[in-house]
């Protein structure tokens, strides 16, 4: 039973592990420019590059091209109709879920308030789809490389176009081949083909037409393996079926997932190790990758404990129970809620939890991916994150709410520099001494600038939370009451802000085509709400850190003495863990308590 259930997540753990110490040599060797192009390629870079760029000319370079792709992928899915590659008809979306599809998409977040092979053609799939998964997900690496050059106070920040180029075609794209010709030899289809119509196997199980005649079964089809492959790698997530990696054509079989799971950890793996190389600090790189890692495993085995190895609540046995809380209505001042005894499903639990799994990968590759999907800011599922034991459905949240373990290309090591320069800075305070990073010392406005950008993304989560909680945009949203309905919401903006893309699935955010006679009442609001967090979420937290690090690198190199706070010690791993778990239980546990935690321990007097 233990390597049934443990060895998927222990061998990811290693195999990732391994392969990111070379992948991360290779991604300094390429971010430095080490590398001699071909030819044709030099002779591009050099058309692209326009020269060496401080922080605010990086920058705007960065708002000027998302807002590039941003026209260009409302342009797309604004002329899905008369688009070639659509044989089957498929139309407009509303405006609404085109805004956020495109805001979502550009932001390397791809939360998707559509399904992806009911409404969008191959043709939107390959170059609104596939085109952001490669670029947007080169920023957030792009951005920290620019972050390291100024720690190590290079005479620039780079050039933010060639950054991109050079992540793209000499990282994404060799990758990308490897993984994809994977998927292919798995089973993932590979074609330009719109779908098939086949019949089944039991006729009439399709229905049939008015005259009477059997349908056949659409099959839907497109290129599955190239989507795949750059969805998992580039931590993407946005599935180009609705079912995303649990649909079989997605992750056709166990060693598919496995490559799954692994695709979408590498290159966050690799990048601490890449961080320390090119800032020469490998021993401080050791650090925040055994802290990293740490809090990855802790998420893993928590889910996987508590959803594998627990059964379902909602199939066992409970004794009838009362519960007492305080009520102004009431002369005594309190009530009661008694809840009757429910009898257990005649349903074999000895598995774990078994709803919204695909079996077929294994009876802990559910839990495992959903722990991971989020610790890597990916947002591919291969299960139901809604058909989590509550408690297990904490673990997800809790990686997106951190959002430094591993995180995403490059945005999950910026977001674990923010706690490390918070770290030390209260360190410093607490023994009466300047606190210095890399030998740099930090000042206010450093710490304004970390805190800055620590502080949108629970503004952005609990926030808009709230609200939806109070009216009836989220509340005719939901599909179950109390602590569960209020978890959907959460998560939702969680995801939303986290640059995540996953979601507990059951809330009406789906509106589907211009010409829907029957969309989600409330889906509109849930679409520009959700699409104005994904922006604000995505471009404040690196700005400010890209700041941050180019006035810490202006600043002058302070010898090393004996009250220096050690960067590269089993000391600081443990200040760097106490900081992320004290600020996050700071800012989320209350949420959580509403949520998950309140779900596990039993009805509510709000409505469970």
């Amino acid at each position: 039973m233990f390597t049934q259930i443990w060895l998927l997540p222990i061998s990811l753990l290693i195999v990732a592990t391994i392969i990111a110490f070379p992948l991360s040599r290779y991604m300094a060797w390429i971010m430095d420019g080490g590398y001699k192009p071909l030819p044709v390629m030099n002779w591009f870079e050099k058309c692209i590059d326009g020269g060496p760029q401080d922080w605010k000319r990086y920058i705007i370079s960065l708002l000027v091209f998302n807002t590039t792709l941003f026209i260009f992928g409302y342009l797309i899915l604004s002329l899905q109709p008369l688009m070639p590659l659509n044989p089957d008809g498929k139309t407009l979306l509303s405006p609404s879920t085109i805004f956020h599809s495109v805001a979502s998409f550009m932001t390397n977040t791809d939360l998707q308030h559509y399904s992806g092979d009911q409404h969008l053609s191959n043709f939107s799939q390959i170059f609104f789809a596939i085109t952001n998964l490669f670029v947007s997900a080169a920023i957030g690496l792009s951005v920290l490389t620019a972050i390291i050059r100024s720690l190590r106070s290079d005479a620039s920040c780079g050039n933010f176009f060639l950054d991109i180029w050079r992540v793209v075609v000499y990282m994404f794209i060799p990758a990308a081949l490897i993984f994809g010709l994977i998927f292919l030899q798995q089973g993932s289809p590979m074609t330009l083909k719109s779908s098939y119509q086949v019949s089944t196997l039991e006729a009439g199980s399709m229905g049939t037409t008015d005259k009477g005649e059997v349908k056949q079964q659409t099959i839907v089809v497109g290129p599955v393996a190239a989507f795949e492959a750059i969805k998992m790698l580039g931590t993407n997530g946005g599935g180009f079926y609705g079912m995303n990696s649990a649909h079989p054509f997605e992750n056709p079989t166990a060693i598919s997932n496995f490559f799954n799971t692994l695709a979408m950890m590498i290159f966050p793996f690799a990048l601490v190790f890449m961080y320390g190389r090119m800032l020469k600090q490998m021993k401080h790189s050791y650090v925040i990758f055994s802290v990293m890692l740490l809090c990855m495993a802790g998420t893993i085995a928590w889910s996987v404990y508590f959803d594998t190895q627990k059964p379902n609540p909602g199939l066992t046995s409970h004794p009838e129970r009362t519960f007492n809380f305080p009520s102004k209505a009431d002369q005594q001042g309190k009530t009661s809620i008694t809840v009757p005894m429910m009898p257990s499903l005649p349903v074999d639990q000895h598995l774990g939890n078994l709803e919204g799994k695909e079996i077929r990968f294994g009876t802990s590759a559910g839990a495992t991916f959903a722990a991971i999907t989020t610790d890597v800011t990916c947002g591919a599922v291969n299960a139901e994150a809604d058909s989590l034991n509550p408690v297990a459905g904490l673990s997800p949240m809790v990686g997106m709410w951190l959002n430094c373990f591993f995180g995403g290309k490059g945005v999950g090591m910026i977001n674990m520099l923010l706690f490390i320069i918070i770290g030390i800075f209260l360190a410093g305070m607490m023994v009466g001494r300047s606190p210095e990073y890399l030998g740099k010392k930090i000042g206010g406005r450093e710490v304004k600038l970390a805190i800055l950008a620590l502080l949108v993304h629970p503004f952005m989560i609990l926030l808009p939370t709230g609200l939806f909680s109070a009216i009836p945009w989220g509340l005719n949203a939901i599909s179950n009451p109390g602590a569960h309905g209020f978890s959907q919401m959460l998560y939702q903006f969680s995801s939303a802000s986290a640059n995540n893309g996953s979601a507990f699935d059951g809330l009406g955010v789906t509106y589907g085509f211009y010409n829907n006679p029957n969309p989600a009442p409330e889906a509109i609001f849930w679409d520009i709400a959700t699409g104005l967090v994904i922006i604000f979420s995505r471009f404040l937290p690196i700005i400010a850190p890209l700041a941050m690090a180019a006035f810490l690198g202006q600043k002058k190199s302070s010898p090393f003495g004996l009250g220096t706070l050690r960067v590269d010690t089993m000391t600081f791993g443990v200040l760097l863990l106490g900081t992320i778990v004290i600020i996050g239980a700071l800012l989320f546990l209350p949420a959580a308590a509403l949520g998950p935690l309140a779900e596990h321990f039993g009805p509510m007097p709000f409505g469970g």
